[in-house]
């Protein structure tokens, strides 16, 4: 509870937000591991384009002997998260993939990364693992924004363009 907590605080949870905008949050227990994330996103109705404004992530590793590496890593699993949720995929046809390269496989570019705040929770929790412990929450948290922005559900991902167009027809 503490992280969820924390996470909804960081992002002014209870704030009034522009119109166009909602927030989305979502916690994982990775590992031994507590996370929750925030994220503010607007839908752009006529492209179908999710645009993430910004995302706040709380996290309770445990006794974190190098908090701040911890916070690195969990900002990279969010990017990496991001560019998932939001853009990668592999399209087969007859059995060969047909993307081959970073020229035809789209991924989040860094000028379209959010601000990204992390907070390492002080506790005296036995030690957990961290990895992506980041990842898992990101598209969970987008979609409920999403919801809460259209009312409808984003249930497959990527949550690219065209899927939310449809979803929204």
């Amino acid at each position: 509870q503490a992280v969820i907590r924390e996470a909804a605080r960081m992002s002014g949870w209870e704030r009034k937000r522009s119109a166009g905008r909602a927030l989305g949050i979502a916690y994982s227990d990775m590992w031994e591991t507590h996370i929750a994330e925030v994220v503010e996103v607007s839908v752009d109705k006529k492209s179908g384009a999710i645009r993430v404004h910004g995302v706040w992530a709380a996290v309770d590793t445990g006794v974190a002997v190098l908090p701040q590496n911890v916070a690195t890593q969990v900002e990279g699993s969010i990017v990496y998260g991001l560019s998932g949720a939001l853009k990668e995929q592999v399209v087969f046809k007859d059995g060969v993939p047909q993307q081959s390269n970073f020229h035809d496989y789209p991924v989040l570019r860094m000028n379209e990364v959010p601000p990204i705040a992390v907070k390492v929770m002080v506790t005296d929790n036995a030690p957990g693992g961290v990895g992506e412990c980041g990842l898992p929450p990101v598209a969970p948290a987008i979609a409920n924004a999403v919801a809460r922005l259209t009312g409808k559900r984003l249930r497959h991902l990527p949550f690219n363009p065209a899927r939310v167009k449809a979803l929204l027809a």
